[in-house]
């Protein structure tokens, strides 16, 4: 009996030992493909990551796997959504994504040009793609079945899926598959297009050593975002031995800085809204509605089927199948009208990572250019500047190369071959200019013909219409050049000071129909009255102290373009009406302070924000119960100088923090604070003096070493 025990004893011991080995050669197994990348991730005391690679490609590992630490969520539902999966996990809400994927034939322009991209862009998307392998091999538990492994190639899909919703496919592709009519006579196409006010905003500053007081170049680099989502800022500084130094903001599922500095250059970007869609209305043949005519030639459709899987509840999963059609002009879509077709510009791009990584590792303008004539980014007005003292502005666009004779932003014939174009203008034909003479140049959203102060500008004359170049002013346009634009030797303060202005101009939407309205309004009600007096006496103040700011914000609900803008005296005294009384409601009383309604809120920080809609200090709200809450807007935001002899400084801040979603890091929501006091905190880029402010290094799924 007691041999029989020892016998027992001596397997189970046996048993457990190779079960140890097994389980080691295992794990030994799973990360034995990570051992190739050197790196060291730092962790400043704001819990920025600084990532410290031997080679490029190491670099985009440690990248992958720190934002993956901090917002691993968000990058798995960007990569589901290029894959064209959203609705197998969110249900039919997300279908429409998906399809868009299939009809645009994404992975097909992946899969035929993956090994045209030059070695170094594939390292670089392999090596991201490591980096949220590794952060899933650790943490399989936060991973939906079916993501893992990642590919470079998921990396280049992410960014042609995500290009063409910044200039409004999606909102072109939804007007046409809701079936409602489209009036060829008006520019349909153009409003589809326009960007969306709340989230896509953004201020660019530069400054020249002639217009510095103190002879140095600044940069303000200030993209207005939703706070969070798939296009939410997440700060990072990537460094490596390959020359890469980089530090600024990207986002969730991007191996390259979008925009921020290097030691030698810096640059920002901010929407411009082009006219890059087209939408064709098909001639088709009665006789067999696969065909459509083109110069009188029937042309066969090409038509195919898409499976799309779609969650219900449970577990439980519904795969239904929708007809993909195409044509010579792009994809089609059929709806009661009859069917039109697509085309948008870069419909077949899939190099625009390369050319931000070139952008990156620039270290002169000729560099930047050269890097900008890659010409595969198809939009966003773009301001550099750099240690020399030089200062550049382009407005950037993919213009198709359009025939005249046709109403480009309404529907056009499709059944000619004139308007089927294959080209673009080139770089040399888009409006920029090169050191203005004034030393001042910025971009809000606004008018390029209006960039500079002085004579430089561009000559609007030379642009045709068709392109949809925007002509207007906003109200942060008209600010920088109230402020920034009227200062002619400006210094440090001054330009940190005019970063933080909460005015609006007296030249603005808001302020021309305020002024109209108050002119026109009449009423016999104390309340009323009582809020009238105090917009009369507003100074169009944004600032938290301001008293009556969000009656004139909820009345006359401002937007960019004053085109776009339709008085209608009737629905301001109402929205007013509204505000009026929920403010006595909520508040008890009418003369409440703009801090007290607008707040940033994460967590349990509730905090008092100035600014607003279409104010340089840029804040868009929604309601939530009393407040006014922060979603979008300011965000992560940089200013950086260089000194006349070359040497680079810069601040940022972000609205919350380094960690997006973990609410129990103390990088969760650190930076508000800050945020909401217009302060700003120093970006390190020396190793000695990241190491001087520490808060943990490792390397990924090693050891953490935190500073003592």
């Amino acid at each position: 009996m007691v041999v029989k025990q020892i016998k027992k004893f001596i397997l189970f011991v046996f048993a457990s030992i190779i079960t140890l080995i097994l389980s080691q050669n295992s794990t030994t197994s799973k990360n034995s493909k990570y051992e190739k990348y050197i790196v060291t991730i730092y962790r400043d005391t704001w819990g920025v990551p600084h990532i410290f690679g031997e080679k490029d490609r190491d670099t985009a590992y440690g990248l992958g796997f720190a934002h993956a630490e901090d917002d691993f969520e968000t990058i798995q539902n960007i990569l589901l959504a290029s894959r064209g999966k959203l609705a197998k996990f969110f249900g039919s809400k997300a279908a429409p994504n998906d399809y868009m994927v299939k009809l645009l034939g994404i992975w097909d322009i992946v899969n035929s040009n993956y090994s045209t991209l030059p070695s170094d862009i594939v390292e670089i998307c392999e090596g991201y793609a490591d980096g949220i392998n590794h952060y899933i091999d650790l943490n399989p538990k936060k991973a939906v079945k079916g993501i893992h492994p990642i590919t470079g190639k998921d990396i280049i899909a992410g960014f042609i899926h995500r290009m063409p919703l910044m200039f409004g496919l999606d909102k072109t592709l939804g007007k046409l598959a809701s079936n409602k009519k489209i009036n060829n006579q008006t520019s349909t196409v153009s409003a589809l297009n326009s960007f969306d006010q709340k989230v896509l905003g953004s201020n660019v500053v530069a400054v020249s050593p002639s217009r510095s007081e103190d002879n140095y170049t600044r940069l303000l680099i200030n993209s207005h975002q939703p706070w969070t989502g798939p296009v939410a800022w997440y700060e990072a500084h990537l460094n490596s031995n390959e020359g890469w130094n980089m530090v600024g903001g990207l986002f969730p599922g991007s191996p390259v800085i979008f925009v921020g500095h290097n030691e030698h250059i810096g640059w920002s970007h901010t929407v411009n809204s082009p006219d890059l869609i087209d939408v064709y209305e098909l001639e088709m043949n009665p006789e067999n509605t696969n065909q459509y005519f083109i110069d009188g030639k029937k042309e066969e459709l090409e038509i195919s089927e898409a499976a799309i899987e779609v969650k219900l509840w449970g577990p439980f999963k519904w795969t239904f199948k929708r007809e993909i059609i195409r044509s010579k002009f792009g994809p089609v879509i059929k709806n009661d009208q009859g069917y039109f077709a697509i085309r948008y510009a870069g419909f077949d791009e899939f190099r625009q990572l390369e050319q931000w990584f070139r952008m990156n590792k620039s270290k002169t303008l000729d560099e930047f250019e050269s890097a900008m004539k890659i010409m595969a980014i198809p939009m966003f007005n773009t301001v550099y500047a750099d240690k020399k003292g030089n200062t550049f502005y382009i407005y950037n666009a993919l213009f198709p190369n359009r025939r005249d004779g046709y109403e480009w932003s309404g529907v056009i014939p499709g059944n000619t071959s004139e308007t089927l174009w294959d080209s673009y203008l080139g770089y040399d034909d888009l409006p920029r200019i090169y050191n203005a003479e004034s030393g001042f140049i910025q971009n809000c959203n606004s008018s390029p013909f209006k960039t500079t102060d002085g004579k430089d500008n561009p000559d609007e004359n030379l642009y045709p219409k068709k392109l949809g170049i925007e002509t207007f002013q906003t109200n942060r346009a008209l600010r920088a050049h109230e402020i920034y634009g009227n200062d002619k030797s400006i210094n440090r303060e001054e330009f940190y000071k005019y970063k933080y202005d909460t005015f609006y101009s007296k030249k603005s939407v808001l302020a021309t129909n305020l002024s109209r309205f108050l002119n026109e309004v009449k009423s016999s009600s104390q309340d009323v009255n009582t809020v009238l007096e105090m917009l009369r006496s507003w100074d169009l103040n944004t600032d938290s102290t301001s008293i009556g700011v969000h009656y004139a914000l909820d009345g006359i609900k401002p937007v960019y373009d004053p085109d776009k803008y339709v008085y209608n005296y009737d629905l301001i005294l109402t929205r007013l009406l509204s505000s009026i009384k929920k403010t006595k409601e909520e508040f008890g009383r009418l003369d409440v302070e703009w801090g007290k309604i607008q707040r940033l809120i994460r967590g349990n920080t509730n905090l008092s924000l100035s600014g607003g809609p279409d104010i340089f200090r840029a804040i868009y709200t929604k309601d939530k119960g009393p407040y006014k809450e922060a979603v979008a807007g300011d965000c992560y935001f940089q200013i950086v100088e260089w000194s006349p002899s070359g040497e680079v400084q810069s601040q940022s801040i972000h609205q919350f923090g380094a960690s997006t979603l973990d609410p129990h890091s103390p990088h969760y929501n650190d930076q508000s604070y800050l945020f909401s006091k217009n302060e700003m905190k120093p970006i390190w880029i020396n190793l000695k003096d990241i190491k001087l402010n520490l808060w943990k290094s490792y390397s990924p799924g090693g050891e953490i070493v935190t500073k003592e």
